[in-house]
């Protein structure tokens, strides 16, 4: 970033090599300069929000000679950024940053706004952009299983149409060093198949070029308008480590706690041929359960968290089909307590692991077993 000088100068820039957008204020009286972009706006107003800007400003500058050293009567500032991301952050500016149906076109906007705000010490629109990234991608599993409910509407799952593709939020958490969100964002991609993973991303109308192309540099890929976004290889190894790390778990669960699970202490059905309602219903959850692992009953393709919870709405539904007709499963509500809080202990078993199946975290298991070796 640098700011024009208000002595003569032959270098300074002329407007016909710009394109202005809204962001040119009869007013202004200051103008940014950002690629090929000219913005005329409002010094107070950059100074009120950004202690970049005000610093720069209380500068004390030489008296400028009439029309020597300006830009349509004003000052220049030439700011090294993307024109779209300077853009974006003037309309946060000026008018607010609000989305009144989240979608998953506003990454662009939260990336940039975000990127910027941290550029130039803005902290009210970084915190803004904080707390809407934080929302589509938590830190909590009370949050992450609010936020699968928002992207299921009338029963049909699809959450890239109210979230960004998980590869362009593990960019942008690389970028800017937000490693809590990498979490979800690992997790969310690993539930893809492994070809569909090391595709990338791809068919990102809401990005624009310039956006795009600074996230395939980080990663090392093709760069062409048309090719897909792909992680970088050391982030590929770990969405596939975290896949199958996800896949033993969800193994481990089943064979623990259904494979032969035994019925509750307080069982209702045991005098009946010593529980076998229960037992049965538990072999029928575990088929259930395993369909589900590849996603053939959900459209999932591997969420333990997700076939968690199917478990346990088994418990409840009525839907099931004895050959003639629609029932619910014959357990007793002391087996069904029983196993739900075993289902809830997992769930939150494998919220706490997930950093470690992305390699995002140590596992403190095996720091223990190394130490007493």
């Amino acid at each position: 970033m640098s700011v024009a000088p208000s002595h003569p100068c032959p270098s300074t820039p002329t407007l016909l090599n710009y394109k202005t957008t809204d962001f040119w204020f009869a007013d202004g009286n200051i103008v940014l300069l950002a690629g090929n972009v000219a913005f005329k706006v409002h010094r107070g107003q950059l100074v009120r929000h950004s202690d970049v800007f005000y610093d720069m400003f209380s500068l004390p500058q030489p008296a400028a000679e009439e029309g020597q050293g300006l830009i349509d009567g004003c000052p220049w500032v030439e700011l090294h950024d993307d024109p779209s991301d300077v853009l974006h952050l003037l309309r946060a500016l000026y008018d607010g940053l609000y989305f009144s149906k989240p979608t998953a076109g506003d990454f662009c906007t939260v990336s940039a706004v975000l990127r910027l705000s941290n550029k130039y010490l803005i902290e009210h629109l970084r915190q803004r952009c904080l707390v809407r990234l934080e929302t589509d991608w938590p830190t909590t599993l009370i949050g992450w299983d609010r936020r699968e409910q928002q992207a299921t509407v009338d029963g049909r799952y699809n959450p890239r149409e109210h979230y960004a593709h998980p590869v362009l939020v593990i960019q942008l958490a690389e970028e800017l060093d937000l490693d809590h969100i990498l979490t979800s964002a690992f997790y969310d991609l690993s539930r893809y198949g492994p070809r569909k993973i090391a595709a990338g991303a791809t068919n990102m109308p809401h990005l624009l070029p310039a956006t795009l192309a600074r996230f395939k540099a980080r990663a090392g890929g093709a760069s062409g308008p048309k090719d897909p976004l792909r992680l970088a290889r050391a982030d590929l190894g770990a969405a596939f480590r975290g896949r199958e790390a996800s896949q033993r778990f969800l193994a481990g669960f089943i064979e623990a706690e259904l494979a032969g699970r035994a019925i509750s202490a307080g069982c209702a059905n045991r005098a009946h041929a010593n529980g076998h309602h229960c037992r049965e219903s538990y072999y029928f959850i575990m088929l259930n359960v395993l369909r589900s692992v590849s996603g053939i009953a959900s459209g999932r393709d591997a969420d333990p968290l997700f076939s968690l919870s199917q478990a346990v709405e088994m418990l409840s539904r009525t839907d099931f089909s004895d050959g003639t007709k629609q029932c619910g499963l014959r357990i007793c509500a002391s087996c069904k307590e029983d196993f739900a809080g075993s289902v809830a202990k997992a769930r939150k078993e494998a919220w706490e692991l997930i950093p470690v199946w992305f390699g995002l975290k140590s596992d403190p298991s095996a720091e223990v077993a190394k130490a007493e070796t």
